[in-house]
This record gives structure tokens, sequence and C-alpha cells, in this order.
């Protein structure tokens, strides 16, 4: 076919040629709808490329767009950098209308219907460098300071809260404390089993090393008065022998 495929602006007239040479023996039904709404053009405009001029630098990035920085991004990483476990905190990610951090005022670090968090945080250390005139060390410190004055009146609530539930009944089951020092108990019992039959195992491969050859000889206190008639009766004969051959000499 060449450079260029032009099968595709060509159904139309082909399967009307099938139909004329009746291969096919009707129209199919895409036949009116190809004519009114015909595929697009295969052929493409080549991309015009300048010529290299030695001597003329490159003009890099031209039609690029530019980074989208905020001076929030570097706070951000400042405070999870520092609080890493702050990320492993549920959070709530929905919004009403997008712009919802309009709403608030951070005059207060603690904002109704916001969940306190690490971007309270950050957008309180903002609101202090741009209307405190504090740097930015000074008002990462204000603002950390805040946050763990209110986390730690949310750790107090919560336990009253706890302790006032159970007061009256209510059962909550084992923490996470709880629930870990049970498994690590568990693993604990485990490694003491194993490592008492690997004890175990090396004292007595030790045994067999150092006990010497074994014997298949019956010891001489395992011989009974019977057994030891037995013997002499067997060895009477020898003597016997043994007496008239000196007898002869």
């Amino acid at each position: 076919m060449g450079r260029y495929d032009f099968r595709p602006l060509r159904v139309r007239q082909t399967a009307l040629a099938l139909v004329e040479s009746r291969r096919f023996p009707h129209l199919p039904q895409w036949y009116n709808i190809i004519g009114d709404i015909p595929p697009s053009e295969t052929l493409a405009r080549p991309i015009q490329r300048a010529p290299r001029v030695r001597g003329v630098r490159k003009a890099s990035k031209m039609f690029q767009p530019l980074p989208i920085v905020y001076p929030e991004d570097k706070l951000r990483s400042e405070f999870f950098g520092d609080h890493p476990w702050e990320l492993a905190r549920p959070r709530l990610v929905v919004e009403d209308s997008g712009n919802d951090s309009k709403r608030y005022d951070w005059k207060e670090i603690v904002q109704a219907g916001k969940q306190l968090d690490g971007e309270s945080v950050v957008q309180r250390q903002m609101w202090l460098m741009k209307n405190k005139g504090l740097s930015r060390a000074s008002a990462y410190d204000a603002a950390r300071r805040e946050f763990y004055k209110h986390r730690h009146l949310e750790d107090i609530r919560r336990r009253i809260a706890k302790e006032e539930a159970l007061h009256v009944g209510a059962y909550f089951g084992k923490g996470p404390l709880e629930i870990g020092m049970a498994l690590e108990d568990k693993s604990w019992e485990q490694w003491k089993g194993w490592a008492a039959r690997q004890i175990e195992d090396e004292q007595q491969m030790r045994a067999q090393m150092f006990s010497g050859p074994q014997t298949d000889e019956p010891a001489t206190e395992d011989i009974t008065d019977e057994d030891q008639v037995d013997i002499d009766v067997l060895q009477e004969p020898e003597n016997q022998n043994a007496v008239s051959n000196a007898g002869d000499t």
C-alpha cells in the first residue's frame, strides 16, 4: 500500500462494490452512517524540525509547563519528616466545595469541623509567618507547641471517656498493647521450646562423639551362676586335652 494506508477511507466504496458484485446480499447497516460521518484521515502533518545551526544554543524547555510549587510544600516535608507517624493516622480528605480551607481562620490551630493534624500545623505556621512576622523556625516551634498541647488534651479526654464507660459497665476488650504483649509472649514460648530442643540434640551428639566405640561382648556382672557353670563345662575338654598332651611329652 505504500507509505500511507487509504483503506479506512475506502471502506464505504469497498462495501458498495462487494454488494454490486453480489458477494454480499445487501448493504451493511453502517453504510449510511459512514457516509454521514466518514472516518478521519490517516494523513498527518509531519513534525517540522528546525535545522540545527552550529554555534546557536538550543532553546530547551521552551514549551514545557513550569513546575507548580507552593510555599507549604517545604513546611509539610519538614513537619512530616519530624513526625512520620502522623502519616499513619486516618485523615478525612473529602471536601464540600474544594475551597474548604478558605473558611478557616488560622488565628487558632483548632478549627471547627476540621481534624487536628499535620496540615493544621503547616497552615498555622504560615499564618504566623505572614501576620506575626515570625521566622520560619520560630513559627514552626510555636505551631508545634500548640499542636502538642491540644493533642495531649485529646488523649486526656479520650482516657476519661473510656474510664467513664468502664465505670457504667462497658467492655472494650484487649487494647493494642495487650494484644502485642500476648503475641510477643507466644513467640517467646515458641522460641524457648525450639532452643531447648536444639540444646538437647547438641548434648546427645556430643555424648555419642565422646562415649567411644560400643562392643557386643557381655559384661561380667551380667553373667549369672548358671551361665558360669555352662562355660566351665564347655572348657573342661580343652583342659583335659592340654593335660594329656603334657603327660605324653
